[in-house]
């Protein structure tokens, strides 16, 4: 982690100081993937990383304090993702590509923070708007991109004058969330990754281009 880091009492914290924080986001993010967040206890948090609750409460209020802090980060991360669509060409195999990354991207993304967005998904859920506001950072940065390469293609005259690009772009990456959140589940009824992916892709260059992705 770099940059100024404040204690809770507002101190900055130093170089150490700055890395223990990070452990104890890291082991909060461990514990995550095998423990419902509510049942995760700040001295279970500390032990794990080798501190006291004492030094816990220096960095974070509490434990959903923590979570918050862990949330922020991933979804500073998760705006990376737009990286995948601004800028992009939907012509031809290009289009294809495209849709193939950003896939690919959404997949891989969820995979790696799956235990994380599956507390910010059910925060959301449950009308938390800290949760809400978090999730809208990951998910807003690529609609918007998504968004303005779709009336990029209507101003070419390439898709059609009534489609709704925010409305479409919202769709898809509402749909790429929502099927990301759930690899395992599609995993579990039988359909494998290397069948997801194609199928998803096409789904994608569909909606943004109205057409077949080129063979």
């Amino acid at each position: 982690m770099t940059g100024q880091v404040r204690t809770v009492d507002g101190r900055v914290a130093g170089r150490r100081g700055q890395a223990t924080r990070q452990k104890l986001l890291d082991c909060l993010g461990e514990m995550l993937s095998t423990s419902p967040y509510r049942d995760v206890k700040v001295i279970d948090v500390a032990r794990m990383a080798g501190t006291s609750p004492a030094t816990f409460y220096q960095y974070f209020p509490d434990v959903e304090g923590a979570v918050l802090e862990l949330a922020d980060e991933t979804a500073k991360e998760g705006t990376s993702l737009t990286q995948l669509v601004a800028g992009r060409s939907w012509a031809g195999k290009a289009g294809a590509q495209a849709s193939e990354q950003l896939v690919d991207g959404f997949l891989s993304f969820w995979r790696k923070h799956d235990a994380i967005l599956r507390v910010i998904d059910l925060g959301a859920a449950e009308g938390d708007k800290r949760f809400s506001r978090i999730r809208l950072r990951i998910l807003n940065a690529v609609t918007g991109s998504l968004t303005e390469s779709i009336r990029d293609l209507q101003d070419k005259g390439r898709v059609d004058k009534e489609v709704n690009p925010a409305a479409v772009a919202g769709a898809l990456v509402a749909m790429l969330a929502a099927v990301a959140a759930h690899q395992k589940g599609f995993t579990g009824s039988g359909v494998k990754q290397a069948e997801l992916k194609p199928n998803l892709a096409l789904l994608v260059h569909l909606g943004v281009t109205g057409r077949k992705p080129p063979k």
